[in-house]
């Protein structure tokens, strides 16, 4: 057992090349975020898990049904492009949101310390997953904002050692969970992109 940092892929390790980001490499990264909503401990975010957890489902499905051809989630992407039900390409546009929201988030907390998680989270709801969502599914994040834990006692969940060991010092918690973030923001970057250019997202 280790700090929940160090017991996950990080976003840093996921190999990016010019052919594009890692295919596997991503997705056990994903499932390492999705991992991190038990540290928010309240049962409002299991809509926010069961989504992340649906869709990389979806994106596996694909990578393990043709992989010579889904190396990358560019290639992925590429290669489903022909087909008249475009699942994967679906879901790893919608995982890239969820993502975003998740790590908008954190880094919002990152920047303000004093700013508490609710806060942090609703803000970076506003500006990723709201303009996609209706009525409905609007009123449930509503309710997950407002169930979020206090913000020190998440980090301290993050910092915890299930094991028993000592917790991660603030410094090194906070430079770990920093490259983590900045790594996951620059791969939703260039996906947004590559999406953007290859007119891939129309028609979701």
């Amino acid at each position: 057992m280790a700090p929940f940092l160090e017991s996950v892929r990080s976003f840093a390790t996921v190999p990016v090349t010019d052919a594009g980001v890692d295919t596997l490499a991503f997705l056990e990264a994903s499932e390492g975020l999705v991992k991190l909503f038990d540290l928010l401990g309240s049962a409002a975010f299991s809509v926010v898990q069961s989504d992340l957890k649906g869709n990389i489902a979806k994106v596996r499905a694909r990578y393990e049904a043709a992989p010579t051809l889904s190396v990358t989630l560019e290639k992925l992407v590429e290669n489903e492009k022909g087909e008249k039900k475009r699942t994967a390409t679906e879901g790893l546009m919608w995982l890239l949101r969820g993502l975003s929201f998740t790590c908008k988030a954190l880094q919002n907390a990152q920047a303000n310390k004093s700013e508490e998680l609710s806060v942090a989270f609703t803000n970076s709801y506003g500006v990723t997953l709201k303009q996609f969502h209706n009525f409905v599914v609007k009123g449930v994040f509503a309710v997950a904002m407002k169930a979020c834990p206090y913000r020190a006692d998440f980090y301290k969940k993050l910092a915890a050692d299930p094991a028993g060991g000592p917790p991660v010092p603030d410094d090194k918690l906070n430079a770990e969970l920093d490259e983590w973030l900045a790594a996951l923001h620059s791969i939703v970057k260039r996906m947004e992109g590559f999406y953007e250019k290859g007119g891939y997202g129309k028609g979701f």
